[in-house]
């Protein structure tokens, strides 16, 4: 920073625990003076505010994180009006600490955007997905093996619905959810958030026989992600269904694979996640994807151009 005093203190730019390889680019660290790295600490002073007074056009960010969106050191969300969503690492100890000595805190709202997840290795991957090294983070571990359902991701808490994007625009696909939510929303608990699949719509799949058109595949309370047992109990509570699963017990790929592909209906693939709870920061070692390759060029060529055609209803099981 060209701000006349001494630099004293290298700093990472992005916080380091957010790097899968530890985050030692030389894109990611600014020689700082004293105050300045405090200030980039706590928050107050930006990452980009850092970028731009040393020239740093191109950078890393950590692999499970969106290119086209603002974030601060430690990984929380910055929206346009200067809010905050809560990352990874935001209930992390330390780093409540130095967000509170920064006194921005208040700049927090409660909801999250619901994180990347990963393919597991022999998955078909997406334009712009990310894949597993390996699947170690599953061995000997009991798993839950669920559908992967072709709707959309939506999050509800007790007094909002959003998508993948906090912007929930207004659309006949998504009125029948939102009439949902708003009859169970007084039920959600304030530092609840339900996470599911909106189906009314067709996507790549038409599906002839839903239980439902929102199934639930994790709820949430602050930073834990509850296990699979209690996800069904709130699920039964609120009344809603949850995602069909394929298998539960100790991980075995060989297994689960052969289940999976022995189904005679077509199904685009299905999630791998730990039966027991797991924590938000934990998530990217938690839960993870398989995607058939016979769905893979027909969801990259459908992604997202499904909005823009005529509505057509996927069925429930009674119509």
């Amino acid at each position: 920073m060209a701000c006349g005093a001494p630099a004293v203190d290298v700093h990472h730019i992005i916080e380091r625990r957010l790097f899968a390889d530890g985050g030692y680019y030389l894109e990611n660290g600014a020689s700082l003076c004293e105050q300045h790295h405090i200030a980039a600490e706590e928050t107050t002073l930006s990452c980009k505010t850092i970028r731009e007074a040393i020239g740093m056009m191109k950078f890393p960010l950590p692999e499970h994180l969106y290119s086209d969106i603002d974030y601060d050191k430690w990984g929380n969300v910055i929206l346009a009006n200067g809010n905050r969503l809560k990352g990874e690492l935001f209930f992390d100890v330390s780093v409540q600490k130095i967000l509170s000595q920064g006194k921005v805190l208040d700049l927090f709202q409660k909801y999250v955007k619901y994180p990347r997840t990963y393919h597991l290795p022999g998955s078909h991957l997406l334009s712009g997905d990310r894949q597993m090294i390996d699947d170690s983070c599953f061995e000997n571990r009991e798993v839950i093996v669920t559908l992967k359902m072709d709707g959309e991701n939506t999050t509800m808490y007790n007094d909002k619905i959003h998508a993948r994007s906090l912007d929930y625009a207004s659309r006949d696909d998504r009125s029948y959810v939102k009439g949902i939510w708003s009859r169970i929303s007084y039920l959600i608990d304030d530092n609840m958030r339900v996470c599911g699949e909106n189906l009314y719509a067709v996507h790549s799949l038409n599906y002839k026989s839903l239980p439902s058109y929102f199934m639930t595949f994790s709820v949430w309370i602050e930073n834990r992600c509850l296990s699979w047992d209690e996800t069904v109990e709130y699920s039964q509570i609120l009344g809603l269904e949850h995602v069909p699963v394929l298998y539960r017990g100790k991980y075995d790929a060989k297994v689960i694979s052969k289940l999976f592909f022995d189904m005679a209906e077509e199904n685009e693939g299905y999630v791998v996640r730990l039966a027991d709870e797991f924590l938000f920061s934990n998530f990217r070692r938690s839960v993870a994807k398989y995607v058939r390759v016979e769905f893979r060029d027909q969801l990259n060529q459908s992604h997202g151009h499904w909005v823009s055609k005529k509505l057509e209803k996927n069925q429930l099981i009674i119509s």
